[in-house]
C-alpha cells in the first residue's frame, strides 16, 4: 500500500470534481421590548404579534440531537413571546399517523420522508407552505430541494438540515500505522479491505438494529451502489417506480453489497459475524472503529452524534470519514443525501411564523453555531460550521452540477420505505435471497 492520503484533502477535492449567523446571544427581553436595530431581538422583529402562544413540533430526532434543535431557537422564542413544545420519538413515522387519524397532530412535524409527507399532504393533513415559505424556499433551496417537499406540484414542507449519507468512517490513526491509502475507486475500496483481512484486521463494522425502523442502514447501502452502478437516471427510476422494483439491476447492486455485508471474512468486526448485523444497534456499530477492532464504517455524517465524548473528528483524530467511491466512472460522483422537511398541520400566525423561521439562513446559521451542520440552503455561512468535514459535505450537495440524490427509501411511499423495504432488508441480512426478498418489496408497492 502506498502512503495514507489525507483524508479532508480527498473529500474535498471529491467535492471540486462534483464541481464543487447569528450567534446565539441571550435575549435582553420579550418581544415587546425590541428597540430597533440595536437590540439583539432585533433579527426577530418580523415574527412579533404572537407573544403568549404555544406551537409544538414532533420529529424522531431525539437525545442529544434534540437537545441541540431545541437550543437553537431559545432566542427565537425569547425575542417572540412564542413557546415552542418539542416532543421526539423513535417511533415517528407510525405515532404520526396515529396521531393524525385521532386528531392529535402536532403543530409542526420534521418529516425525514418525503415519502411520508406526501401521504399526508394528499390525505388532507399536512397543509400547503405558507406563501411566506414559499418565498424563502424559492430564495434559499435549489429545484431539486424545493422537488423533495412538493406534491403534485404545490410546495407543503421547507428544507431544513441535510446529511451526506456516502461516507464511511475510519480511523486516521490505523491507516497511518497500517499504511493504509484512502480509495478512490470501488475497486481500491474491496483490494483496501482484503489487504485488512491478510493484516488480522476485520475491514467492516456494520449494525442495522433501529427499533421500529430496523433495516434502513443497508437501504442506503443499495442505494449508494445502485447510483454508482447504474447512473441517477436508473436511480429515478426505480424510486419513482417506473422499473420494477426488483428489475434485474437492482438485484445485482444488492448481490454486490452483499459481497461486503454477507462475506464473514469481511464483517463484522468487534461485533461478531454477520447474523449480528441485525441485532447491532445502528448508534453502537461504528465505535469499534476507534479501538481498531474494524476498519471501515458506511454511515452518514450525522453518525458524529454517536462518538463518544473527547473522540476527535479530523484527518488526525480518532475518527474521520472519507466518500464512498465511484464503481464506474461513466457516472461520476455522486452523491446519496437526506434531510428533514417542516410540514404544517396548523394554520395560525404563530405556526407559520416558526416555519417562516426555520426555513431562512438565520435559523440553520444559528443552528451550526450549536453544532456542525450540514444545509443545502444557499444563503448557509460554510463558516458557520466547525469542521472540514460538514463544510465539503455541504458542497457536495450544494454544487450544481454535482449528481446527488435524496435517499430511496425515504421518497418511497411510506408502506414501502419505512415499511416492507426496511424489513426486507433485514431479512436479507438474515440470509434471505436477494430476489426473493427485492420481488416481495416489489409485490407490496401501492398499486
Amino acid at each position: 500500500m502506498r502512503s495514507r492520503t489525507g483524508s479532508a484533502a480527498l473529500l474535498v477535492a471529491v467535492a471540486l470534481t462534483v464541481a464543487v449567523a447569528v450567534a446565539a446571544t441571550g435575549c435582553s427581553g420579550a418581544a415587546n421590548r425590541i428597540v430597533g436595530n440595536t437590540s439583539t431581538c432585533a433579527p426577530f422583529a418580523a415574527y412579533r404579534g404572537n407573544a403568549g402562544t404555544r406551537v409544538t413540533i414532533y420529529s424522531p430526532i431525539r437525545a442529544v440531537e434534540a437537545d441541540q434543535l431545541q437550543k437553537s431557537w431559545e432566542q427565537f422564542q425569547e425575542c417572540t413571546g412564542i413557546a415552542i413544545a418539542y416532543e421526539g420519538s423513535s417511533a415517528f413515522e407510525a405515532e404520526l399517523r396515529d396521531r393524525v387519524t385521532r386528531g392529535d397532530a402536532p403543530d409542526i412535524a420534521l418529516f425525514p420522508q418525503p415519502g411520508l409527507l406526501a401521504d399526508l399532504a394528499r390525505a388532507g393533513a399536512v397543509l400547503p407552505a405558507a406563501d411566506q415559505v414559499r418565498a424563502n424556499v424559492d430564495r434559499w433551496w435549489s429545484a431539486d430541494w424545493r422537488a423533495y417537499g412538493t406534491v403534485d406540484g404545490r410546495l407543503y414542507a421547507a428544507p431544513l438540515t441535510a446529511s451526506v449519507k456516502s461516507m464511511v468512517w475510519y480511523s486516521p490513526k490505523l491507516f497511518a500505522e497500517q499504511g493504509y491509502q484512502l480509495p478512490t475507486s470501488w475497486d481500491d475500496l474491496l483490494a483496501l479491505s482484503r489487504q485488512m483481512v491478510a493484516d488480522g484486521v476485520t475491514p467492516w463494522c456494520a449494525g442495522i438494529e433501529s427499533g421500529s425502523a430496523t433495516g434502513w442502514p443497508v437501504t442506503d447501502w443499495l442505494e449508494d451502489v445502485v447510483l454508482r452502478r447504474s447512473g441517477a437516471a436508473v436511480y429515478d427510476d426505480w424510486v419513482a417506480h417506473r422499473i420494477p422494483f426488483d428489475d434485474p439491476r437492482i438485484v445485482a447492486a444488492l448481490d454486490q453489497v452483499g459481497e461486503i455485508l454477507r462475506d464473514p471474512t469481511m464483517v463484522n468486526g468487534g461485533l461478531g459475524g454477520v447474523a449480528s448485523i441485525a441485532t447491532t444497534p445502528y448508534a453502537l456499530a461504528g465505535l469499534p472503529v476507534l479501538e481498531h477492532k474494524c476498519g471501515m464504517h458506511r454511515q452518514a455524517t450525522f453518525y458524529a452524534v454517536n462518538l463518544p465524548a473527547g473522540a476527535t473528528v479530523s484527518p488526525e483524530g480518532d475518527v474521520f470519514a472519507f466518500y464512498l467511491p465511484q464503481i464506474d466512472p461513466a457516472y461520476g460522483h455522486p452523491v446519496l443525501g437526506a434531510g428533514e422537511f417542516v410540514g404544517v398541520f396548523r394554520r395560525a400566525p404563530e405556526v407559520d411564523a416558526v416555519a417562516r423561521y426555520l426555513s431562512t439562513p438565520d435559523w440553520v446559521n444559528g443552528m451550526a453555531r450549536i453544532r456542525p451542520t450540514i444545509s443545502a440552503n444557499r444563503g448557509f455561512d460554510l463558516n458557520a460550521t466547525a469542521t472540514s468535514l460538514e463544510q465539503a459535505s455541504t458542497r457536495l450537495l450544494t454544487t450544481p452540477t454535482a449528481t446527488s440524490r435524496f435517499d430511496g427509501s425515504d421518497l418511497m411511499p411510506a408502506a414501502l420505505g419505512p415499511g416492507t423495504f426496511w424489513t426486507g432488508m433485514t431479512d436479507w441480512i438474515n440470509g434471505a435471497d436477494t430476489a426473493t426478498v427485492l420481488h416481495r418489496i416489489e409485490a407490496s408497492w401501492p398499486r
